[in-house]
Formats: C-alpha cells, sequence, structure tokens
C-alpha cells in the first residue's frame, strides 16, 4: 500500500480524505487490499455497487461489449444504449430518457429541462427552482446551487441564481415557497447526504399538488436511493407519487459511470436538437453493464429480498439504540439505506469499525451510514452488529 499511496500523493489532486488502504480486488461484499486483508463494505462505493463487486453477469457484458464496440458519437444508434433506455420506461413513469456520465450530470439536465420546458411554454420569468435544506445534487455549479448546504458553497459563490431552499418536511415553507415564478420543485424522495432523512407522504404529496397548481415541474433525485436501494426499484414507488423528471447514476452500471435523467415525452421534447448533449453519455460499454443491472433488479424476489434485509438491519440498529440509549439518538432511514445519528461524532466510530476491516461512512459529523451491497449476507449485517456493539461498549466505559 505505501508504494500506491505514495504515488497518489505525489500525483493526485488533494481534495479527498482517504484511509489508508489500497483496494486491488473486490468480490460480492467484500474487499481486498494489496496484502489480502479481507474489508467488508458497508458502502457499496456510497450506493453505486448494488450488486457487490466484480459482479460476475456486468463484468461479462462489459468484456463482451468492449470486443464488440466500444464508442462511437451519439450521432449514431447503439443497440445497448436503446435497451437500456427501454428497460428504464418500461419500468417507471417515463417514456424517454438521455443519457449521461454522473449524477451531476443528470442533475445539470434535469435543470435545464425545466428550465427551457418553462421557457417553452410559460415565457422566460419562470425561472425559479424551489429545493431543500440539507439536500445534495452535485458538485457542478448548477447542482451546487440546488444543493442546500453552505459548507458546500464556501468558496464558489456566486452560484446560479434562482434557487430557493427551504427546511425538508416543512410544508408552512412549502407553501410560501411555490409559486407562478417556479419552473421545478427539485427533491430527494430520502436525502442521503443530509443525514439520511426521509420526506414524508403529506410533504411530497403537497410538493405534487402545488407544482400541478403553479404549472411547475416536480424532479426527484433518486441518484443515491433509487434503482432498489429501498426495497422499491424506485423510491417514488414508496409513495405512489409520480415526479415529471427523475435523475438516476450511482448504481445505475453498477460502478461504471452512468448517469441518466428520465421524463415523460410531452416534458423531454423540450430538449431539441443541439440544446444539450454529451459526448459519452450512453456509452456502449457502460449501457451494457447497466442492463444486466436493471435484469438484476427486476429478477422475482430480489427486490423483496432487499426489503427484508433492510429491515433486519434496522432491527440490528434499534437494538443498539435500546441498548446505548445515551448514544444513539435516532435511528433512520428505508431498504438498504440506512443512518444512525449519534450523540457524538461517529469520526472514532468509523475509525474503529476500519480497524476491525469493515466500512462505513460518517457524514453530518453524527451521523453513520450505510449502503451495503444490495447482495449483502444476513451473517454479514450481523458481523456489523457485533462490531458496533463492541465499539459502543467501550465508547461508553471511556464517558
Amino acid at each position: 500500500m505505501a508504494y500506491i499511496k505514495d504515488l497518489g500523493e505525489i500525483y493526485l489532486a488533494g481534495n479527498y480524505r482517504r484511509f489508508p488502504v489500497a483496494f486491488v480486488r473486490g468480490k460480492g461484499s467484500r474487499l481486498y487490499d494489496e496484502e489480502g486483508h479481507e474489508y467488508l463494505d458497508f458502502t457499496a462505493g456510497i450506493a453505486v455497487c448494488s450488486l457487490g463487486h466484480a459482479p460476475e453477469a456486468v463484468a461479462k457484458a462489459i468484456c463482451e461489449q468492449a470486443q464488440r464496440l466500444i464508442h462511437v458519437s451519439n450521432l449514431y444508434w447503439t443497440e445497448p444504449q436503446a435497451r437500456l433506455a427501454e428497460l428504464l420506461c418500461e419500468n417507471s413513469f417515463a417514456e424517454k430518457v438521455f443519457f449521461c456520465n454522473s449524477g451531476a450530470e443528470a442533475i445539470e439536465a434535469a435543470l435545464k429541462l425545466a428550465r427551457r420546458y418553462a421557457w417553452k411554454n410559460h415565457g422566460p420569468e419562470k425561472i425559479k427552482f424551489v429545493a431543500l435544506e440539507k439536500s445534495f445534487h452535485g458538485r457542478t455549479f448548477g447542482a451546487l446551487s440546488a444543493t442546500g448546504q453552505p459548507a458546500y458553497w464556501e468558496g464558489f459563490e456566486p452560484l446560479v441564481p434562482g434557487f430557493v431552499h427551504i427546511p425538508p418536511n416543512d410544508l408552512k415553507a412549502l407553501k410560501e415557497a411555490i409559486d407562478e415564478k417556479t419552473c421545478a420543485v427539485i427533491l430527494e424522495p430520502i436525502l442521503g447526504e443530509g443525514g439520511v432523512i426521509p420526506l414524508n407522504r403529506e410533504f411530497l404529496e403537497t410538493a405534487r399538488e402545488l407544482c400541478h397548481k403553479h404549472q411547475a415541474l416536480l424532479i426527484f433525485d433518486e441518484i443515491q436511493v433509487g434503482l432498489g436501494r429501498t426495497g422499491r426499484l424506485f423510491a417514488y414507488e414508496l409513495y405512489g407519487i409520480e415526479p415529471d423528471i427523475m435523475t438516476l447514476a450511482k448504481a445505475l452500471a453498477g460502478g461504471i459511470p452512468l448517469g441518466a435523467m428520465l421524463a415523460k415525452e410531452e416534458i423531454m421534447s423540450a430538449l431539441e436538437p443541439g440544446t444539450h448533449a454529451s459526448t459519452f453519455g450512453g456509452n456502449p460499454v457502460a449501457c451494457a453493464a447497466g442492463i444486466e443491472v436493471l435484469k438484476a433488479l427486476l429478477k422475482p424476489d430480489f427486490l423483496k429480498e432487499v426489503d427484508l434485509k433492510g429491515k433486519a438491519l434496522r432491527q440490528r440498529l434499534l437494538a443498539l439504540g435500546e441498548r446505548f440509549p445515551s448514544l444513539v439518538v435516532e435511528v433512520r432511514g428505508v431498504g438498504l439505506i440506512q443512518a444512525m445519528e449519534l450523540s457524538i461524532p461517529v469520526a472514532p466510530v468509523v475509525e474503529a469499525l476500519f480497524k476491525r476491516r469493515i466500512l462505513a461512512n460518517g457524514i453530518q459529523e453524527k451521523v453513520l451510514r450505510f449502503t451495503p451491497p444490495l447482495t449483502i449476507a444476513y451473517r454479514e449485517i450481523d458481523a456489523l452488529y457485533t462490531a458496533l456493539e463492541e465499539i459502543m461498549e467501550e465508547v461508553s466505559e471511556m464517558a
């Protein structure tokens, strides 16, 4: 690891706080460093490797497609792109798909589509976006402007104008914010980076009603919580509330960069030739991987099993809350995106898990987030529980 770490420190930008490990191989829910040490992964690349590391069907599809066709311009059609678009539309509210390379790019596409749709149908004054405090939509300027966390804005202002941020689940603020100048409301059904905060049904229903009333579009950012993470193919299915636009990325191609923006045909038609594009968007290799991911998620009982595993993980976290009430403030989440908010900073807990070769993610200073592969085993959930129990006992003794 020393060689890889030293090389990286010399040549890579210093914009990440990296753990002192270099991974060279992965399989299922396990990662392996260059010395052969095994780590249990409860991050899945931050909700990316939903089928685990190096899933056989996805790896095979990537290799076979790379031997046939790696890239052509979007001036031409390719079969993997068309097939993946078909799968996404046939299994969602959407009728059209725009492919890109990442979540931030999908958000940028959604914001541009909303602005252009409003411009074409309602005039140039309808430009306002309503977004949420504690939200996270990406690092590019438009996505950063939608993100409701000022810590991410530092040093990058002024941001793109036209964004208003309100507290999540605040009905009064929502009703006051949406008006005739609103072109779109952008929401994560579950705020991932903000602390795994599920939006409640009444808030989402009200957003849907107000968007209809004011002729605004409703955008759901499902980049982190879509594609099976909640035990449903898409999180909006939990509420029975359809958006007008939805963004996807992260898990879409099992670890290969791929993003997507989905919408009804009438809305997507606002993007005419020349209005938006992506050189690598819908790359044949990435789309071939995406097809295999979707096929796996759509297999009978796969998502039911995700739901059951999510409940098992939640039960273990709740049990820790009962055991250590002074440490655990709240357990939140749906399916296999779960969080445990603590009364103390979580960095030492994350470090203690790492020393036990278990990977977890600390967010918002006091929140532990768990987004394991959807293929995680029940015994691996038990292993996490045992490790957390030991760590919390040690923390309690030190308090």
